[in-house]
């Protein structure tokens, strides 16, 4: 167990920012990389951690960032073994792709080691912020986390032993404090004790969705007096009021149901989800080893040959001798 990667990746999600855990879990000698090694790779093809060489870092990164696009674990096989028969292998160079999860990419690396690498990537879950001090707002909370998403309680001023799950609590309306996102849900739930300054502050964040416990007169009234305030239209209709399914007068677990259930059906619309193209991440460029065919990060790369006005990057100092004894070999 790396302690230090795994504490990285516990502050990334706090942080809720989106990465890969990588684990080395089989390899065969020699190979730099560890049974066990482990690092986190981040959305821009950071990496923290020991993994391996330079012809197995690259194409890790790259296998990590699509694990991150579609949002799904992958076994990545590195090396002339393909992992489920480690006596046989792909061609060097080429990609094996199982509808199970499995892919495997053969390495036509001088060391001739292999590797089998777990790529989990982890992305932020829908957050519920809830703003206020009542049995509805630990409901809430409660329903938020017994469905798998985060949950922050906010009760400004307040005591977090006045909460069921203290753990949880905050008690400043300091939002800029927390990593609100399209993601995140803001929930206004103070009886009307403050919903004025709780709202103002949700509008001044990129939450995806802003909603009011409150009757209908209420709400209405609190719009108009946030009008005065200098919201316009643009502000007020991200406030959905009274937040949560309309179904009448019902206890407070039953509207913490109804708001969650509401925030469900949302998502499967598409709300509450991390728009890329709002915060883009520079991905970096990749090349392709001419001989090998490994993937090869650009910026990175420390083996580099010109043929015919192009230029042609290498994973590792045999294969750039290899392409400059006979450059037409590799050059379709």
């Amino acid at each position: 167990m790396n302690v230090d990667v795994l504490a990285r990746a516990v502050e990334l999600r706090r942080l809720r920012l989106p990465f890969v855990l990588a684990s080395v879990i089989w390899r065969r000698a020699p190979s730099s990389g560890q049974q066990g090694s482990q690092a986190v790779i981040l959305s821009d093809g950071t990496v923290r951690g020991w993994l391996g060489g330079a012809c197995a870092e690259p194409t890790v990164i790259v296998e990590a960032l699509a694990c991150l696009d579609h949002g799904q674990p992958r076994l990545l096989c590195l090396g002339p073994s393909n992992g489920r028969d480690r006596n046989r292998g792909p061609v060097p160079g080429q990609a094996d792709d199982d509808s199970d999860g499995l892919r495997s990419i053969a390495m036509a690396c001088d060391s001739e080691g292999a590797m089998e690498i777990y790529l989990e990537p982890n992305l932020p879950a829908p957050q519920v912020v809830v703003i206020g001090r009542s049995p509805a707002v630990d409901a809430i909370a409660a329903v938020a986390t017994a469905i798998g998403w985060d949950a922050v309680i906010i009760d400004d001023g307040g005591q977090p032993d006045d909460h069921e799950h203290p753990e949880l609590v905050r008690t400043s309306l300091d939002l800029s404090s927390l990593a609100i996102d399209p993601a995140t849900a803001v929930v206004v739930a103070t009886q009307g004790h403050y919903d004025d300054v709780a709202l103002a502050a949700a509008l001044g964040t990129n939450a995806g969705y802003i909603g009011l416990v409150a009757s209908a007169k209420r709400a209405q009234a609190m719009s108009d007096y946030l009008r005065t305030q200098g919201f316009g239209d643009d502000d007020l209709t991200r406030i959905s009021a009274p937040a949560g399914l309309d179904l009448g007068r019902i206890p407070n677990r039953e509207i913490a149901a109804a708001i969650l259930a509401d925030l469900v059906a949302r998502r499967a619309e598409g709300w509450l989800e991390i728009d890329a193209e709002a915060a883009p991440q520079e991905r970096p460029q990749e090349a392709v080893d001419p001989v090998c065919g490994m993937s090869v990060l650009v910026a990175d790369a420390r083996y580099r040959a010109a043929f015919k006005g192009s230029d042609y990057y290498f994973c590792a100092a045999g294969c750039q001798q290899r392409f400059e004894a006979d450059p037409a070999a590799f050059v379709a």
